[in-house]
């Protein structure tokens, strides 16, 4: 069940936020969380039913050896050894699900024969519910989660807001919520702050990532078919692609934040105008910031981190975004797409550390090197994402060698009929693509009206900074924007002027849903 259909918005949240909070009201707190996990796995069996036994197997397995880890249980034999049986099942789990066919058919390809396994289909939201659950393990190990029961448990990893894309979150972040009495008694105050957060979100994503996806997908696809595309439709392509990635995840951010807000429970941030970035580390910690967390906490730190001089840390750096990348899917341009953010965080490191040798003080940086950071770091990320779309190594190849104008450049047939020497710098008329050949002007406006809003529009958690829209939100909301006098005036009120307007964008949006099919989140690829 998607949170953009129409069966979800109409049918399944509205259901269970009256029953919830009707069960609430009659003060059976216990039952209220029953129906809730009920509601959760329902939401996720929705979309293939066997599956939802993986799920369930997942939950007592990882609850029993949480449960073993913890204070409360004496256990004769090594804590660390059933901590590592915890993690191995569970990546076993995911790595037969998610990579068996990769490992496979790259075996066969190294020795020359041709190897499959039949064909395994990715559960739903495993990357997400085993990372989560790894880190509770870990935590537990640690001695930093308190024992709540099996139900409980089963609402912490299965609370459907956050369950199918993130964010990753930590027991000791939302357990202690739904401890609170007050949560199962509704708030007017979380239900308005919640819908608009829900409503910003479904806007990004019906209005803004799909529409712009469709520059991306027809030069994506000429590309995986060895056409060659020119100049300005790579660029075109690579930009559109980015913004849809960037809107459809931020919507679906949004809207899990919203969807949870409406429950009275706060979830962390995990988008925070990752595009604004000034350096590439800027962009990690802005960029889906609940799994960059995972990363460092769950593997960089352990492998060492910074502790261990330059050459080690650049190697931590490096494994850890490529184990990272291939978290995202099973294929060589994941891997690659982690390898080139890996060797960027080194490039990024060493230049500090040159800049520090010399003296110059980096904490207070001027517009002219925030900006050339800024230009840089957005690039790169560009470029990156070519490798993170693409449906193998030499499609993306093909495209950024456009990118670079290695495939010549195409204009107007207008353009090329009033300066014919640019024939002579292989410039060709018509050499578009149609879908972008029919309005070339319209496409561009359309590109660069989203950048502007990527670039200079507050987020959602800045505009409802007021209502403290997410977790830590003072400390993890310190974008560009943040400080603008101009913004901070037009901050949302629940007041009848942004009713109007908040009525307004979802009559919009539900008036495009009606018109176009549903479509999924990109990150439920993941």
């Amino acid at each position: 069940m998607l949170f953009n259909s129409l069966e979800f918005i109409f049918l399944f949240l509205p259901i269970t936020l009256l029953i919830f909070f009707g069960i609430g009201k009659l003060g059976n707190y216990r039952f209220a969380i029953a129906f809730l996990v009920a509601a959760s796995l329902s939401f996720y069996g929705w979309w293939n039913p066997p599956y939802l036994l993986l799920l369930i197997f997942s939950l007592i397995f990882n609850y029993f050896i949480g449960s073993a880890l913890s204070e409360k249980f004496k256990i004769s034999f090594s804590k660390k050894l059933l901590l590592a049986l915890g993690i191995i099942v569970n990546l076993a789990l995911i790595g037969y699900f998610k990579y068996a066919n990769f490992f496979v058919s790259t075996v066969g390809d190294l020795l020359g024969r041709n190897f499959n396994l039949d064909n395994i289909i990715l559960p739903l939201a495993i990357s997400f519910f085993t990372f989560q659950q790894i880190a509770y393990l870990v935590d537990a190990y640690k001695g930093e989660t308190k024992e709540y029961n099996l139900l409980d448990y089963c609402l912490f990893v299965t609370f459907f807001p956050q369950l199918i894309a993130g964010p990753i979150v930590h027991h000791k972040e939302v357990m202690p919520q739904f401890v609170d009495k007050s949560t199962y008694r509704f708030n007017p105050e979380n239900m308005a702050v919640g819908i608009t957060i829900f409503s910003l979100g479904l806007f990004k994503k019906v209005l803004l990532a799909d529409n712009v996806a469709v520059y991306a997908t027809p030069v994506f696809n000429a590309a995986s078919k060895g056409i060659e595309p020119t100049l300005i439709e790579t660029w075109i392509a690579a930009l559109a692609y980015t913004l849809q990635l960037y809107f459809d995840f931020s919507g679906y951010s949004d809207m899990a934040i919203g969807i949870a807000r409406m429950f009275g429970i706060k979830l962390p941030i995990n988008f925070n105008s990752p595009y604004k970035a000034i350096s590439i580390s800027d962009f990690w910690r802005r960029w889906h910031i609940t799994l960059s967390n995972f990363l460092r906490d769950y593997l960089y730190i352990p492998l060492g981190g910074s502790r261990q001089g330059e050459i080690r840390r650049n190697l931590n750096l490096l494994i850890t975004m490529l184990l990272g990348g291939l978290w995202h899917g099973a294929g060589w341009t994941f891997v690659f797409w982690g390898g080139l953010h890996g060797t960027f965080l080194i490039i990024n490191h060493q230049y500090r550390s040159f800049r520090k040798r010399l003296g110059h003080d980096l904490k207070n940086t001027n517009w002219l090197d925030r900006g050339c950071g800024w230009l840089l770091t957005f690039v790169a990320v560009v470029i990156g994402w070519v490798f993170f779309r693409a449906e193998n190594m030499a499609t993306a190849f093909l495209i950024v060698k456009g990118m670079f104008g290695f495939n010549g450049v195409s204009v107007g047939k207008a353009l090329s009929d009033k300066l014919g020497f640019l024939q002579n710098w292989n410039i060709q008329p018509n050499g578009w693509l149609p879908i972008i050949a029919t309005k070339p002007t319209d496409v561009i406006l359309f590109i660069l009206f989203l950048l502007i809003i990527a670039w200079f529009v507050p987020n959602s958690q800045e505009w409802m900074e007021r209502h403290n829209p997410v977790l830590n939100h003072n400390a993890a909301n310190k974008s560009l924007t943040s400080n603008r006098n101009f913004w901070k005036k037009i901050r949302w009120e629940p007041n009848n002027v942004y009713a109007l307007i908040v009525s307004a964008v979802i009559f919009i949006v539900f008036k495009i849903i009606l018109d176009a099919p549903e479509s999924e989140f990109l990150y439920f690829n993941f």
